[in-house]
C-alpha cells in the first residue's frame, strides 16, 4: 500500500487557515460569556457597520490571495531538504528564526498599519472597513487588508526559515492575531500573560479615542512606546459585567 504525504509547503499554506477558522470557531462558541467581554452585546448592536457575513466573505478573499502568495513565495524560493533537517534539530537556529520574524512582522504591521490611519486615501478606501466594527469579536481580522500578506512574506525571506518552520510559525502568528481580535479577557489566557500587546491593548485602537494609537501588533507594543503612540490603559470591570479597557491619561487626536 502507498503511502500519502502532504508537503511542507501545502501545510505551510493550508495550516494557518485552517488554524484561523478553528481558532476563531472557539471564540464565537466563547462570545456569549458576558462577564468576559470587552463590549456587552448590546453595544456591539449598536456600533457595527458591518455584517458578520460580510465579514466572512470578506476574509475568505483575503484568504485567497494569501494562499496565492505562499504557493508563490515557496515555488520561488524552493525548498533543501538537507538544510530543513538540520534546522529541525537545531533548538538554537529555530529560536533565532521565530525571534527575527515576530520583529519583522511586528516592524512592517507597525510602519504600515500607522501610515494607513495617516494616510487619507488608504483609510478611506482600505483600512476604514477593518474599523467598520468597534467592538473586537474573533473573526474580524485584517479584511481587506493587505499588511498581512506582504509581511508574511518578508518575514519568511528575512528569517530564512523552512517551509516547515513556517507551519509552526505562521499558524503562531495566527493564533495570536485571532486573539488580540476575540473582544475577550479571558482568565488564564497565557497570550495575556506573556504579551503586554493583547486583546484589550488592540481594543484601544479600535476605538475612536484610541485610533492614533496603539498601532503596535500582534507581539510587542516597543515602535508604540519608543514613537510615543503608546495609549497606557487599565482594565476595569464593567457595571452589568465585562470589562472595560480604559485610558488612564488624556490624549490629544493628533
Amino acid at each position: 500500500m502507498m503511502g500519502f504525504s502532504v508537503s511542507d509547503e501545502l501545510l505551510g499554506t493550508v495550516a494557518p487557515i485552517v488554524v484561523y477558522w478553528l481558532y476563531s470557531g472557539i471564540y464565537v462558541a466563547l462570545s456569549s460569556l458576558e462577564r468576559y467581554r470587552l463590549h456587552s452585546k448590546a453595544e456591539e448592536e449598536e456600533k457595527n457597520l458591518v455584517s458578520k457575513s460580510a465579514v466572512v466573505k470578506g476574509v475568505l478573499l483575503q484568504q485567497v490571495v494569501q494562499a496565492a502568495v505562499a504557493i508563490l513565495l515557496f515555488t520561488v524560493t524552493g525548498s533543501d531538504a538537507e538544510a530543513d533537517i538540520a534546522q529541525q534539530f537545531s533548538l538554537l537556529v529555530l529560536t533565532r528564526q521565530f525571534i527575527i520574524a515576530m520583529i519583522i512582522l511586528d516592524t512592517w504591521q507597525y510602519f504600515m498599519h500607522r501610515y494607513m490611519h495617516h494616510n487619507k486615501f488608504l483609510y478611506k478606501h482600505i483600512h476604514s472597513q477593518h474599523h467598520q466594527r468597534p467592538d473586537l469579536h474573533a473573526g474580524w481580522l485584517q479584511w481587506t487588508d493587505p499588511r498581512t500578506r506582504a509581511h508574511h512574506a518578508l518575514s519568511f525571506l528575512i528569517s530564512g526559515m523552512s517551509p516547515r518552520t513556517s507551519i509552526f510559525f505562521f499558524s503562531f502568528a495566527t493564533i495570536k492575531t485571532v486573539d488580540d481580535h476575540c473582544g475577550l479577557c479571558l482568565p488564564g489566557n497565557l497570550f495575556h500573560m506573556v504579551f503586554k500587546n493583547n486583546s484589550a491593548y488592540h481594543d484601544v485602537h479600535h476605538q475612536l479615542y484610541g485610533s492614533k494609537y496603539n498601532f503596535s501588533q500582534p507581539f510587542f507594543s516597543v515602535w508604540d512606546r519608543i514613537l510615543g503612540t503608546y495609549m497606557p490603559y487599565s482594565l476595569e470591570k464593567r457595571e452589568g459585567g465585562g470589562f472595560e479597557a480604559r485610558p488612564t491619561k488624556e490624549f490629544k487626536d493628533d
